[in-house]
């Protein structure tokens, strides 16, 4: 696969009908548009091998995408499940949105799931339309650095956005990469620029370090960023003698040696991290980080960070799950918050197998204001909440205040109780977050058939309260086949 296709028409940074400053807007009308994955559709006959449905605001109507479309390179292909991650951003800075799209489970040569990443541009006329697909991938002379390998899984966690300093920026986990001969070590490529100039950063590329590199730490296996921050999770990351225990970092964005700058790497086996490292906690399996300006603060340079540890055991409750939040400034990284479900106050009961916090979604809703617990919110996805035997992993979704107490302002919500879908076994509610500054995603890939669907909550939702919108197979134009559909919103 070629990694540049040329222009299809040369873009500019003010492109007629690309108003830019709206997210999510793939023809820069200035009306936010929605793309939803079904990353194991199947496309050409071919099972799993992914799509996006991307229904454009407005009522201007709906693209399917995948490796069908004549203006996506490559062909579907059995267990590809493109789709499976999803990021936006305006790669080329024309005012239009564009959508970075990865399957990581992709065939590379003779690599098996060695995964690509592929950028669809917007334009005025809408995905697709306007610049050719760029895509990356490893291999000899291809645009990410390394050897594509078995189970390499470029793409299985993306973030994108533009910095504070105005660049747009990209990056990509890379899990599955062996070092030398260090199995699943993992990597993430960064990409910054309308040039697109990409670097590789390993757990040992900054000084100080991120940590030792080691077999299966899965280092980039979760990403999340905004305009002053970039956050890594490494769950396999073994602290001392501790396998699985977990770690994450925070960078800036501003280059050292041509690579972001790290803040901090941290775990639960340092004095100033609540709790104790323990295999298998994942801490940094999931990862959510938004803008925030404290009170005195006359611009919004700092951010708060939200780390997932799904495996976390409380007392005697295994895999629980718990949620801890960060502060995070200029050169400091300063824990302010546990949340599980346990807590003072807080809904619901810890139980064996919840996994609170196996996926995390986060806003700031008017990040040019000093923050509150009513601006900084929070969804905790529990997917394997249950009531009673007969709803075994029926799941659920929590929502907290990133600043102040959590009790205070927390709301639930799962199917029954505010999600429209049946309460049912093995719905997984909580597996799917998304979201932007105006709603909450929830996806519902999974569960009985009338309830599949996307989402979308007011980020000060009460518990049990029905969604705003909803997008579902087989209305408002969607078509009705569908096999994970809102697997993945953006």
């Amino acid at each position: 696969m070629s990694t540049s296709l040329g222009l299809i028409a040369a873009p500019s940074a003010t492109a007629a009908g690309c108003t830019g400053g709206t997210e999510s807007d793939f023809n820069g009308d200035g009306v936010r548009d929605i793309a939803i994955a079904d990353p194991e559709a199947t496309v050409a006959g071919k099972q799993r091998a992914g799509l996006v449905r991307v229904i454009y605001g407005g009522g201007k109507g709906m693209l399917e995408l995948s490796q069908e479309t004549a203006a996506v390179p490559g062909s579907a292909e059995t267990d590809d499940q493109w789709g499976f991650s999803l990021a936006t951003y305006d790669a080329d800075k024309d005012g239009c949105t564009d959508l970075v799209v990865g399957a990581p489970f992709e065939d590379v040569g003779t690599a098996i799931d060695g995964g690509i990443v592929q950028v669809v541009y917007g334009s005025p006329t809408g995905l697709a339309l306007g610049r050719a697909v760029t895509e990356y991938e490893q291999g000899d002379g291809e645009t990410l650095s390394g050897i594509a390998e078995n189970e390499d899984w470029v793409g299985y966690a993306i973030t994108a956005g533009t910095s504070s300093a105005g660049t747009p920026f990209l990056a990509i986990g890379i899990p599955g990469e062996d070092i030398d001969t260090t199995v699943n070590a993992g990597v993430f490529s960064y990409v910054t620029g309308v040039a697109a100039t990409v670097v590789r950063v390993t757990q040992d590329d900054t000084t100080p370090a991120f940590g030792a590199i080691e077999a299966h730490d899965r280092f980039g296996a979760a990403l999340a960023s905004n305009a002053n921050h970039l956050a890594v999770g490494s769950p396999g990351e073994a602290l001392g003698t501790v396998p699985f225990a977990g770690a994450a970092g925070v960078y800036k964005h501003t280059l050292t040696n041509g690579r972001p700058t790290l803040i901090r790497a941290f775990g639960q086996d340092e004095a100033d991290v609540t709790s104790t490292a323990e295999p298998s906690d994942g801490f940094g399996t999931s990862l959510a980080i938004v803008p925030y300006r404290p009170a005195g603060a006359t611009s919004t340079t700092e951010s708060m960070l939200a780390v997932g540890a799904p495996g976390e055991d409380l007392a005697t409750t295994v895999d629980a799950g718990a949620v801890q939040i960060f502060r995070v400034g200029a050169t400091t990284v300063t824990e302010t918050q546990w949340l599980d479900q346990n807590g003072s106050e807080v809904r619901g009961t810890a139980e064996p197998g919840d996994f609170f916090g196996q996926r995390l979604a986060a806003a700031n809703t008017s990040p040019n204001t000093v923050g509150t617990a009513t601006t900084m919110r929070l969804a905790v996805g529990v997917p394997g909440d249950e009531i009673s035997d007969v709803y075994s992993e029926k799941g659920a979704v929590h929502i907290f205040p990133l600043l102040g107490e959590p009790g205070l302002s927390d709301a639930v919500v799962d199917p029954g109780a505010g999600i429209p879908a049946p309460a049912a076994a093995h719905s997984f509610a909580g597996l799917s977050l998304g979201g932007n500054s105006s709603a909450l995603y929830v996806g519902m890939p999974y569960g009985p058939e009338e309830g599949r669907g996307l989402y979308a909550f007011p980020w000060n939702t009460e518990t049990g309260a029905a969604p705003t919108a909803s997008w579902k197979p087989g209305e408002g134009g969607i078509p009705a086949e569908n096999v994970a559909f809102g697997a993945v919103a953006r």
